[in-house]
């Protein structure tokens, strides 16, 4: 009989921040991989070591040591050291489809150029995984997904309920909405398992006895997985001393020095038929609900916001601009990109997304934030100052006096929107250098010439108009911005400063084509064009009463609204309620003070006043008035220095208030299909959850969210060992309620977090904030920022549709609602492409489009959908600029044989839920 194989690894699990600043963490990293480098030269019975399956790790390290460069990527190219498929690790749900994919991509890419990448989907710490994750593996050659949350594990000898997420073992296959599978690996017995072995024969029996019974309760195969390692843990030295001790102890087991690589191929062929399948996300749905970490979703809101606009700016706007602008022939950023991907993605880690560190750490990442958005921004514009020249504005040109503006829409569908654009209608160079100047250096600049900025205030604006190509005139709206600075960066000459005066101009555009653009211009408004005896369009239709083609909006005296969806006449009421509650809890895991109830907003008396009102669009804003507990009560602090566990705390909350003035601008734009709301608010209130209530009357035991490359089903009500009274969930662009005849979405930009309510009403419950004042988890960490005290603003929007069969549609919506617009100034002039175009002409039921950029590896132009529904559809791609076939690749984008290629048109079927990339060869 053979031997059941001990696979001790090595490892240390590496929060590059956490319960202390980066740079702290960073100097014990350093310290860590001396002495591990160290240990692999002295020690070759001492195989290899884990380096938590993320490529920033050799970064940090080489960042103060880069001399060891040459001996980590030796021991990196021997198996020794172990490092990717990752660059960092992530939080799965807090980081969009596509950042998850470039976390993948890079960390592929740097792993392979220092020797070698681990082929092992490694999860050790996330909180909850995705249900895409057997696919994303599956398509980057990756079997095995480890693991250490989401999955209750059973033991072998008790029975498990799949539906539950239950396995009698460690080992189970986790399949994907596709079909897709892969061997999934929990850390039933959590990832230190096998930490600080001893040396020692007495203590190493009491220990491995206990080691070895806990790993073969719940192994199904005789490979049993032991970790050496924990949360910042230094390398093990007398590792092999402990080894032999245990082989001399235990001459049935084989004790070996393994790795992940090995572990999991010896796995794959020994597991036996009968594994549970586990489907889908992994949320630890089927625990008692106290340690799934889930309001990590709310900790620190404002972190959510700006990761949502800068990476929705990334991947909707910025690699699109790219990709265009390279179909015109100009070089495409590659490393710019991947600079703006990897600082974005530093505050990609679970203890730095989820807003549950120290409060230096968060301070940090608000720079990072600001240094990815930058470099985004510099992409953008460099994109846009090339292409725009390549646009044909031309048609304009029969028009004296024209300034034309392209709109560019790099959504994945057509779309009509609102929009504001700043114009430059005249300027003036500030940059006169005289030849003395010239010659001696002394100054570039001549004083500001005093009528300069009297002549740029004299022209008259009141004449001017929007215009089509077609020379329709556009309902639009012209404010004057006065003379300003300005200036222009040559590519090949000095900085040209200059004043100018500058109008703006809001108006309703489109449809504009998906992944294409649209022309405009600002002109003179000619007798022609004059509409004499036409009423002004108005989508006021009363006091506090909006609407246009397809809603109809009410505003009550409370501030609360009813919603009609005109195409169904379904009618939404009692929507936009305040609630707040108190919270005890901490960075990890909301609390409600216990016998505390809510309190809500509908008892007050709203301010309402309209302050927009134009063709275009029309605003009403609601001031509600509302005195809240200042805090907690004392005793939380209290609880909180002599470690209560948050659910077994009974502080409540105070008796003195202060006031929460809630400004809430509602928006009705004249073609939209969506409300569109912004509230401000300056929070002074501490230990608190302040929420909005929208009730759709809509009963059903699931409701639908927005996640990572699916839109993902979920129940309602929790499982039956479900304790705690809280379900809040993950989102991303929606959270929606739907049956046969109508439904309702809510769509964010960046609010993580929501409840569909046990309530009876289908009540979606939509986190704006969540403050608390410590860390939590295992020690005493305050947390005075994550009080998130000021000001803040919070922007959602509700999609009324036709019911499940028109969910997709919904979605759609709300994807365009993260999508921003981009609008460039050009003057008159011919180009390449006409004023209206298309880069990507393309159809498809259900499909959502995630990506659209120049790959990394091939250089081929990629674009990439899934399939936002359950059942199978095709991908009608008709053309794609300058392009004469497509091929199907991997979300590696890597290139494959040319005999799988087609000629465009071409027509490819997608599976259900499946993630399908598509890249374009040339001509």
């Amino acid at each position: 009989m053979t031997k059941p194989q001990v696979h001790v690894i090595s490892h240390t699990h590496w929060d590059r921040e956490w319960y202390m600043p980066y740079e702290k963490h960073h100097f014990r990293l350093v310290r860590l991989l001396d002495s591990v480098l160290d240990l692999l030269d002295r020690d070759e019975h001492f195989r290899s070591f884990h380096l938590d399956g993320q490529t920033i790790i050799v970064d940090d390290y080489l960042q103060v040591r880069p001399e060891q460069r040459e001996r980590i990527t030796r021991f990196i190219r021997e198996g020794r050291l172990i490092i990717g498929p990752w660059y960092v690790l992530q939080d799965e749900f807090l980081t969009s489809a596509e950042a998850n994919v470039r976390n993948l991509q890079i960390g592929h890419r740097e792993a392979s150029a220092l020797g070698r990448v681990a082929k092992v989907g490694y999860f050790p710490d996330s909180f909850g995984n995705m249900g895409q994750a057997p696919q994303l593996l599956a398509q980057a050659g990756i079997r095995v997904a480890v693991f250490g949350r989401g999955v209750r594990p059973k033991g072998k000898h008790a029975r498990a309920d799949a539906s539950s997420y239950e396995s009698p073992y460690s080992e189970m296959v986790w399949e994907s909405p596709d079909g897709t599978r892969v061997l999934g690996v929990l850390f039933a017995n959590w990832y230190n398992n096998g930490m600080e072995i001893p040396v020692d024969a007495g203590q190493a029996r009491a220990y491995w006895d206990k080691r070895l019974a806990n790993a073969e309760k719940y192994a199904s195969t005789s490979q049993l997985l032991l970790m050496n390692g924990c949360d910042h843990q230094p390398v093990q030295e007398d590792l092999t001393a402990a080894l032999q001790t245990a082989r001399e102890l235990y001459p049935n087991y084989e004790f070996v020095h393994s790795n992940f690589v090995d572990y999991c191929e010896m796995l794959v062929h020994a597991t036996p038929d009968d594994l549970t399948v586990i489907a889908g996300e992994l949320r630890s749905q089927g625990t008692d609900g106290w340690g799934t970490l889930v309001n990590t979703a709310s900790a620190r809101v404002y972190l959510k916001q700006a990761n949502e606009r800068i990476q929705s700016y990334l991947e909707k706007v910025v690699e699109p601009l790219a990709a265009i602008s390279h179909l015109s022939g100009y070089a495409y950023p590659h490393a710019e990109l991947a600079y703006a991907w990897k600082t974005l993605m530093q505050n990609h880690p679970h203890d730095s997304i989820c807003g549950c560190s120290v409060d230096e750490v968060h301070r940090e990442m608000m720079t990072r934030f600001a240094k990815a958005e930058a470099m985004a921004q510099a992409i953008a514009e460099d994109s846009l100052k090339e292409l725009a020249v390549k646009i044909d504005t031309s048609a304009f040109g029969t028009r004296a006096g024209s300034f034309p503006f392209i709109v560019f829409n790099t959504a994945g569908r057509e779309r009509s929107g609102v929009l504001s654009v700043d114009l430059e209608v005249d300027k003036r160079p500030l940059l006169v250098p005289t030849p003395e100047e010239a010659a001696t250096n002394v100054s570039l600049y001549q004083p500001l010439p005093q009528n300069m900025a009297a002549e740029l205030e004299k022209l008259d604006i009141t004449g001017f108009g929007v215009f089509d190509l077609d020379g329709n005139r556009i309902d639009a709206e012209i404010a004057d911005l006065g003379v300003q600075f300005g200036y222009m960066l040559p590519d090949h000459g000095f900085r040209q400063p200059y004043m100018s005066r500058r109008i703006r101009v809001k108006l309703s555009v489109g449809p504009v084509p998906a992944l294409g653009c649209k022309s405009y211009a600002l002109a003179p408004i000619e007798e022609q064009d004059l509409q004499v005896g036409t009423e002004p369009k108005s989508l006021v239709t009363g006091p506090c009463r909006m609407a246009n083609g397809h809603l109809a909006v009410d505003i009550a005296p409370n501030g609360t609204i009813e919603l009609t969806h005109l195409s169904t006449g379904r009618v939404y009421r009692n929507l936009l309620t305040f609630e707040d509650t108190g919270d005890i809890g901490n960075e990890y895991m909301f609390m409600q003070p216990p016998g505390v109830q809510p309190l809500y907003s509908d008892g007050l008396k709203a301010e309402i006043k309209l302050v927009e009102d134009l063709p275009c669009t029309a605003s009403y804003e609601i001031v509600h008035e509302w005195e809240i507990p200042a805090n907690a009560d004392s005793l939380l602090d209290k609880e909180r220095q002599y470690l209560v566990a948050f659910p077994l705390r009974k502080s409540g909350r105070a008796h003195n208030t202060v006031s929460l003035k809630l400004r809430t601008l509602v928006t009705l734009d004249a073609d939209a299909r969506e409300l569109k709301f912004r509230v401000r608010f300056d929070n002074q209130a501490t230990d608190h959850r302040l929420r909005v209530l929208f009730p759709t009357a809509i009963a059903g035991t699931q409701h639908h969210a927005d996640s990572i490359f699916e839109i993902a089903s979920r129940n309602t009500l929790p499982s039956a060992g479900w304790k705690n009274p809280s379900y809040t969930q993950h989102q991303h662009a929606f959270v929606a309620i739907d049956d046969d005849a109508s439904g309702l979405a809510v769509a964010n930009r960046g609010l993580n977090e929501y409840e569909v309510l046990r309530d009876g009403q289908g009540t979606i419950a939509l986190t704006l904030l969540r403050a608390v004042g410590e860390l939590g988890d295992w020690g005493h960490f305050p947390t005075p920022e994550a009080q998130c005290l000021g000001e803040h603003t919070a922007e959602f929007a509700l999609i009324p549709y036709a019911g499940e069969s028109s969910r997709h549609n919904a979605a759609t919506i709300a994807y365009g609602f993260q999508t921003p617009w981009t609008v460039m100034q050009k003057e008159v002039g011919k180009g390449r492409y006409p004023g209206e175009y298309a880069w990507l002409d393309w159809e498809g039921e259900a499909l959502a489009l995630s990506s659209f950029k120049i790959s990394a590896e091939t250089g081929d132009l990629v674009a990439r959908w899934f399939n936002t529904s359950r059942t199978p559809t095709a991908l009608r791609i008709l053309s794609a600029d300058g392009a004469e076939a497509a091929y199907k690749t991997t979300i590696l984008e890597e290139a494959v044989p040319l005999e799988v290629r087609h000629a465009l048109p071409c027509v490819m079927q997608i599976r259900p839920a499946e993630i399908i990339t598509a890249a374009f060869v040339r001509r």
